[in-house]
């Protein structure tokens, strides 16, 4: 067998003079920073530009391995189950054949020397290569494991049942691993193709749609493993694994988002997909490495869960009216802040699917884009090569934009571009991490922008939250003393409010689902002369209360005396506001002082 150092032609020479791909992409796809981490011929697989017969030949004549057709192999179901679907196709190589403990695998990439050890760990067998056509291999692989493996994809087949027996499988796998085993890459391999970590990995999946979660962590510490989901904003914990089961967990989760399971001291970051429900589900990635180890989130992005319709958020007939009258602005800038998980990104999708039309020429670019809208082209933000923010916003300028989207605005030249495009005839989306709406302005001053050149741009500023919804099933009433009327500035002492009680509909929650308290702060010719004269935050916010501006308390409150969330909801959600609508008064449009 000729080692590839030994051949008297480079890889690179044979692969064009023999005709499998054209020397311009070979070059290209050889110097492409985005696949430095695959092989040169997934690379030219992955261009679909070759011919795959003269790359058969080349990788026999090179390595020395011989040519096998899957086709004519009848493959036993036992020897299919060594090698999970999912691998099989990520990785093309399919096994045909098993004889003692040396196993016939065929590869359409024989290159990477690696990942034969790391088959061979998995399988724990000896692996005797063969290389096929890459085009045979492909239908193969679909063919034979059509009918033949056993292992569903997560959602497909479980019942939400089946979440309740999760602790007893825990404890099984934990009868399984006495001794915690040595962490090398092929062992982590093995584990995490191991059936019972699997099943774990899909019932806690499963578990986190069905309860509509938004996030799923699973977090090592000193002697355990945590798993928590977040649902309406608050953690619970559905299970709790001896510390033994961390490194499968964490290893099973990398592989189903293509992660590098050796790999342990950086951040990851990846994505991959689920069935649930007859439905696909968005998992987002998330691997940070901790003191006792790696710490997994994930962000459940349910498209059909989720709704992207201004009027199903919770916004009342005026916020939306406001929303949709500064939507309709043909340029200007229109800011939604809040923290973390308030649903910034859902208002502002909403906002563009309101806007989508033929005609209309939107762009967005995120870090990462979350949920896939049809009609509207959407750019991932990849810092590692060079597409940052400000990047990105200069490309997209060029490409005749009328409406763009930015994820978030963090530094001054993201803004700066944000701003001019605005100026420039643009409609321009965006967030800002700020508590209240009046605050944005000062922040964006903060951050270098000049106030006249806010007043000029800003149509909206909208701050929000998500509160929860009480559950209809199961509220109660919840008296009121008149002076607690007082206290919270209701007058009218017909007012009712409700509690949360807890029923099997809410699991004994009292709370299902949230809605959107907001205060819009629509920037009036008004505001404009204020913002312009450097005016503070509660200077800026006054006047806007004067012009009918809500708080995020006021907001809250309105929705609890609709009976649609409870008091002590409101109080955890909203900071108490000072009253600063008088200070209105000082604001004095022609005064300089």
């Amino acid at each position: 067998m000729l080692a590839p150092g030994n051949s008297p032609q480079s890889m690179k020479d044979l692969l064009v003079l023999e005709g499998v791909v054209a020397a311009d992409l070979l070059e290209s796809l050889s110097k492409d920073p985005s696949q430095k981490k695959q092989t040169l011929v997934k690379r030219i697989v992955s261009s679909g530009q070759f011919d795959s017969k003269k790359l058969l030949k080349v990788l026999s004549r090179h390595f020395g391995y011989p040519m096998v057709n899957p086709a004519i192999f009848k493959i036993e179901p036992e020897i299919l189950e060594l090698v999970p679907k999912e691998f099989a196709f990520k990785h093309l190589v399919l096994p045909i054949s098993r004889r003692e403990k040396t196993l016939t695998v065929a590869f359409g990439d024989p290159t990477d020397l690696e990942f034969v050890s790391s088959l061979s760990a998995m399988t724990q067998s000896r692996i005797r290569v063969a290389v096929s056509d890459v085009e045979v291999l492909k239908k193969c692989i679909e063919a034979s494991y059509g009918e033949a493996v056993k292992t569903p994809p997560p959602g497909d087949s479980q019942s939400p049942e089946e979440g309740q027996k999760m602790d007893e499988l825990v404890k099984m796998i934990e009868v399984e691993r006495q001794e915690e085993s040595v962490e090398d890459s092929q062992t982590l391999l093995r584990e995490a193709y191991e059936t019972p970590v699997i099943k774990l990995v899909n019932m806690v999946l499963i578990e986190g749609i069905r309860r509509n979660a938004s996030d799923i962590f699973i977090e090592p510490w000193e002697r355990f493993v945590r798993v928590r989901v977040r649902v309406d904003g608050l953690l619970e914990e559905i299970v709790r694994p001896q510390k033994t089961l961390a490194s499968a967990l964490v290893s099973r989760i990398k592989i189903m988002s293509g992660l590098d399971i050796a790999e342990h001291r950086v951040p990851q970051d990846g994505r991959f997909k689920v069935k649930a429900k007859s439905r696909e589900v968005d998992m987002r990635v998330s691997i940070l490495p901790t003191t006792f180890g790696e710490k997994v989130c994930l962000r459940i992005l349910d498209t059909k869960a989720q709704s992207h319709e201004i009027a199903r958020l919770g916004f009342t007939p005026r916020e939306q009216q406001i929303l949709q009258d500064s939507a309709r602005r043909p340029h200007g800038m229109i800011l939604v802040t809040g923290p973390t998980g308030s649903g910034k990104t859902t208002t502002l999708y909403s906002v563009l699917k309101y806007l989508d039309a033929p005609e209309v020429n939107i762009t967005t670019v995120e870090d990462p884009v979350e949920y896939q809208i049809p009609g509207i082209n959407q750019v991932n933000v990849r810092e590692a090569v060079g597409l940052t923010f400000p990047a990105a916003l200069r490309s997209i300028l060029r490409q005749d934009p009328d409406i763009i989207l930015i994820g978030e605005i963090r530094d001054a030249p993201t803004l700066d571009i944000a701003v001019k495009a605005a100026l420039t005839g643009h409609l321009v989306l965006s967030t800002l991490h700020t508590n209240d709406a009046a605050s944005s302005v000062t922040r964006m001053i903060n951050m270098g922008l000049e106030p006249f050149l806010i007043a000029s741009t800003v149509i909206m500023i909208s701050a929000q939250r998500l509160i929860r919804r009480i559950c209809p099933q199961c509220r109660v009433l919840d008296p009121l003393l008149p002076k607690a009327l007082a206290d919270l500035g209701i007058t009218d002492p017909r007012s009712v409010f409700y509690k949360a009680k807890g029923c099997t509909h809410c699991r004994q929650t009292g709370y299902k689902g949230r809605t959107v308290i907001t205060e819009l702060l629509p920037v009036t010719q008004e505001l404009r002369q204020v913002i312009m004269r450097g005016e503070t935050a509660d200077r800026v916010k006054a006047l806007a209360q004067k012009q009918g501006m809500s708080t995020l308390r006021e907001s809250a409150l309105a929705k609890a005396l609709a009976g649609e969330t409870s008091l002590e909801e409101v109080f955890r959600v909203t900071t108490e506001e000072e009253t600063v609508r008088d200070e209105a008064a000082d604001v004095c449009l022609g005064d300089e002082t």
